[in-house]
């Protein structure tokens, strides 16, 4: 119940972000995702089912926010949250590196699975921001693993404190 917590807490976080960046400037919401960073860390931390849920509501809610098809957001958060448990659980993704490729590996597939989908489903072409939103999956994979790192230096020294 406290991870659902939490993940509901990091997803609103994620609209408030997105909210805010976007008012900022339209750049921000195409370089940084912050639903696939919540994703890829609750994926990691608690698995695929729970990643794939969490995957599913990002998605929609990340859906919402946008003028293209519905649910195309959620279907791909859904596979990411997905596959990012399952890989994680089968490969040690701790270590600062790996964690780093891994989550840029997640949010490349994730980009192209997207760009594939909405190409079907879409007449129109896509925009690519004049190519800034290549630098969304690198981006991502940084935030995400910087996540992970900050993380457990507060583990670290809570450990050494108490």
């Amino acid at each position: 119940m406290k991870d659902v917590l939490r993940a509901f807490l990091a997803t609103l976080l994620a609209v408030f972000v997105y909210s805010l960046a976007g008012g900022a400037g339209p750049e921000l919401i195409v370089v940084f995702n912050a639903f696939s960073v919540v994703v890829l860390y609750f994926s990691v931390r608690r698995g695929e089912v729970f990643g794939a849920f969490l995957g599913t509501a990002c998605g929609l809610v990340q859906d919402s926010f946008s003028l293209g098809v519905f649910g195309v957001g959620g279907l791909t958060k859904t596979l990411l949250g997905f596959w990012a448990g399952f890989i994680s659980r089968r490969i040690d993704v701790a270590p600062l590196f790996r964690n780093g490729l891994f989550m840029l590996v997640m949010s490349v597939l994730e980009m192209i699975l997207w760009v594939l989908v909405t190409a079907v489903v879409r007449r129109e072409s896509l925009n690519f921001h004049g190519g800034l939103i290549l630098l969304q999956p690198l981006v991502t994979a940084v935030l995400g693993s910087s996540l992970f790192a900050g993380e457990r230096r507060l583990r670290a020294r809570g450990s050494r404190g108490a």
